[in-house]
This record gives structure tokens, C-alpha cells and sequence, in this order.
């Protein structure tokens, strides 16, 4: 079955732009002209990736990403943010908000593919079986879940992907490079400050009042999943 992209849009020349390569791609296109109009569609049939831009009509593209993290549902459900909005403190905003992706109008569409495929991709059943434990945080990888001292922790894929990563390399130091490497993929640019918004979403996910933290920060090398000191 075709992978269905809902793309939120309210620019009409750039969806048609969208639909004509998406689905030249092989994917199904729906469509919402604003923020109310993409949330009734999300909840009538869930897509496999929403394609948001951030200024919409009605509600913005911030406050529907918030909303689509808010429920259990559709809380793992790709997002890749469209905008024209390209500072930096926009961009981590965005995925402050949630948005798995950011990119910048104009932008490349070979480009916008290539992230879609890899979100997509990182979709897919992983096919690791078994647990892994360090410390007290423990991740069950059949089940897709991770825990802390019997806590259930909800990460978003790419928060788990990334604890996953380092639980595989306990008290190993990873560059931002090695990590998107290792958690994005080769195939795609992103920005190395990407990495430290999703550590900063991980860290205060898995690490409630009281708990130690188990995710190290060296600087000017990178990050570590270690109870030691620096």
C-alpha cells in the first residue's frame, strides 16, 4: 500500500507543486488549506507523514504539530515543517514543538524526497529484538517501550532511536556529526544543533526530579550516556 502524505499547505502553486512530485514518487497526496482543516483530516485517517508549513490560516503550523504530539494516536506521526522561516531559533522552535524535520523555503525537492524517505524509513518495525538496561532505564526494543525504576517513559522516534543508540554504546562519546550519522542516516543533512535539541528533549524525558543523569555532555566533544562525571 502507497505511503499517504497529508500535505498542509495554503500556498495553492506550491501544493500543486507538492502533489505533482509526490505522487510521481508513488505516495498518496491529501491536502488541508489550514491548521482546523489538517487536524479533522489527521483524525479521520491517520497519514503516514504530514508535510506542515508554519504560517496556516486559522491555526498555525506550531499549534497543530503541539496537538498531534499531544495525543497517543498520532504522537509518533512523522512531521517535517515547511517555512519560510529560517533563523535558527525558529528552527529549534519547530522541533522544540515536535516537528521530527525542518526545512526552509525555497528548498530542493530531491532534497524534501530524501527527507521524506528517511522519516518514512525510520518508521519501519526495527528489526532488534530483546532489551537493553543501563543503570535503572531499560529499553524493551520488541515492544518499542523504555522504563525507568518501573517508570513508562514516552519518547518520540527519533528520542528513542537515539537512547537506543547509546544504550547500545554505554560511557562511549559521540560526536553531533557521528550521532546524526548513526540516528539520521548518511543520506540526509541536518544541521548538528538538531542533535542538541532532541539531547535536550531526551534528557528530560528520561530523567525525572531526584533521578541522576544519565546522559553526559562533554564539551567539545559531544555526548555520552554515563552516570561519571566529567
Amino acid at each position: 500500500m502507497k505511503p499517504q502524505i497529508l500535505v498542509v499547505e495554503d500556498e495553492a502553486s506550491l501544493v500543486t507543486l507538492l502533489r505533482y512530485n509526490l505522487e510521481k514518487e508513488g505516495y498518496q497526496v491529501t491536502e488541508a488549506g489550514d491548521g482546523d482543516e489538517a487536524i479533522m483530516l489527521i483524525n479521520e485517517r491517520k497519514p503516514d507523514l504530514v508535510l506542515l508549513d508554519w504560517m496556516l490560516p486559522v491555526l498555525s503550523g506550531i499549534e497543530v504539530c503541539r496537538q498531534i504530539r499531544r495525543k497517543p494516536e498520532t504522537r509518533d506521526l512523522p512531521v517535517i515543517m515547511l517555512t519560510a522561516r529560517g533563523e535558527e531559533g525558529d528552527k529549534v522552535r519547530g522541533l522544540n514543538t515536535g516537528a521530527d524535520d525542518y526545512i526552509t523555503k525555497p528548498f530542493s525537492v530531491p532534497e524534501l524526497l530524501a527527507r521524506i524517505r528517511t522519516a518514512l524509513r525510520r518508521q519501519q518495525p526495527a528489526p532488534a529484538k530483546g532489551q537493553l538496561t543501563y543503570s535503572d532505564l531499560t529499553i524493551d526494543l520488541a515492544g518499542h517501550r523504555v522504563s525507568r525504576n518501573g517508570r513508562f517513559i514516552h519518547l518520540g522516534p527519533t528520542e528513542f532511536r537515539l537512547l537506543q543508540f547509546l544504550m547500545q554504546h554505554p560511557a562511549s562519546v559521540f560526536s553531533r556529526e557521528a550521532l546524526l550519522n548513526a540516528v539520521w542516516g548518511h543520506d540526509i543533512h541536518v544541521e548538528p544543533r538538531t542533535v542538541d535539541v532532541h539531547i535536550r528533549r531526551l534528557r528530560k524525558a528520561i530523567n525525572a526530579e531526584g533521578e541522576i543523569d544519565l546522559i553526559r555532555t562533554v564539551r567539545a566533544a559531544g555526548y555520552a550516556l554515563d552516570t561519571e562525571p566529567v
